[in-house]
């Protein structure tokens, strides 16, 4: 429908006063400025940090939520980018409706190899593990590395564990149902446990999406020079160290945030994922209308993998 000679579309936009805090709702069509493109959106991804930014307040009331999309470009500002045609998946604000506005750096051209089901879920989780494999191992060969990933059954730990062993890491994955160990082992993991406590050597690098106390015993088992990368609190549970825990020989705790500009990290993703050497695996599937049960399976912990959300990316109202 328009009003007032604005176009408008169906998107998932925060609403404190709703059961999960957003809704489906109508807002105005965005407008691609100078090296942007615009999205025909058909189907994005929900994060544990999309209720995150709800929860904490990161986006405004109103506002449109998400960030992983995929889909069709359907304008460009000044010809930048992908030409109109092209299927895509970014990693973009308000991403969660019919029509997302993207930066050119910040997307990937999809193989015809891969469906866009399967790329709408690899922008935020993708990235994030492959930046932060990148960061925690700046100094250290990926090969024959010792790495431990927290977290290991959600998004980023499922996609960090396939990428840490794809690079000839020893990979130990942390998961708090043993009933998911066999899907990590056969997504890389050598190792799985259900408490940091059970690992009985150092590690060089840890992946922790969980915080608390399985982030203070992830520390203690760093060997000398290696390095936790922080990418998420999960557990919301005080990190409570002991008096002596940073006393001892040299390592390193470092808080991690995607950086741009990721579009070469989205091409790599998808280019692993159309030679079959990264599974994108997906434990919740419906329409948008359907994005507060995704939320609260999500909050709930009852997704294995990602939850994908399809757009109904009908013509312009």
């Amino acid at each position: 429908m328009c009003q007032a000679g604005r176009v408008t579309m169906r998107a998932v936009v925060v609403d404190p006063d709703a059961p999960m805090g957003l809704r489906v709702d109508r807002v105005e069509e965005p407008v691609p400025g100078p090296g942007q493109v615009l999205i025909e959106a058909h189907h994005v991804s929900l994060n544990r940090g999309d209720l995150d930014d709800i929860r904490l307040g990161r986006v405004p009331p109103g506002a449109v939520l998400g960030r992983d999309v995929a889909g069709v470009v359907i304008a460009a500002a000044d010809g930048a980018g992908p030409v109109v045609g092209s299927r895509v998946v970014a990693l973009a604000p308000a991403a969660f409706a019919q029509r997302v506005v993207a930066d050119v750096d910040a997307l990937a051209v999809v193989p015809d190899a891969v469906d866009l089901v399967t790329a709408a879920a690899l922008p935020v989780a993708g990235v994030a593990a492959v930046q932060a494999l990148r960061a925690g191992l700046l100094e250290t060969p990926i090969k024959g590395a010792r790495v431990l990933v927290t977290g290991a059954s959600g998004g980023v730990g499922r996609f960090a564990v396939q990428l840490a062993a794809y690079g000839g890491a020893h990979v130990i994955a942390v998961v708090g149902d043993p009933a998911r160990s066999d899907e990590l082992s056969a997504l890389g993991a050598e190792e799985t446990v259900t408490d940091v406590t059970q690992v009985d050597a150092p590690v060089d690098l840890v992946l922790d999406t969980v915080g608390g106390p399985q982030l203070v015993a992830a520390w203690a088992l760093l060997a000398p020079g290696g390095n936790v990368q922080c990418v998420g609190a999960s557990s919301g549970q005080p990190a409570t160290f002991p008096p002596d825990a940073m006393v001892g020989p040299a390592k390193s705790l470092t808080s991690f945030l995607i950086t741009a500009p990721v579009g070469p990290d989205l091409e790599s993703l998808v280019r692993l994922v159309a030679a079959g050497s990264l599974a994108v695996p997906i434990g919740w599937r419906g329409p948008l209308g359907k994005v507060e049960d995704a939320a609260a399976a999500l909050r709930d912990r009852r997704v294995a993998g990602k939850a994908v959300l399809d757009v109904l990316a009908k013509s312009r109202s």
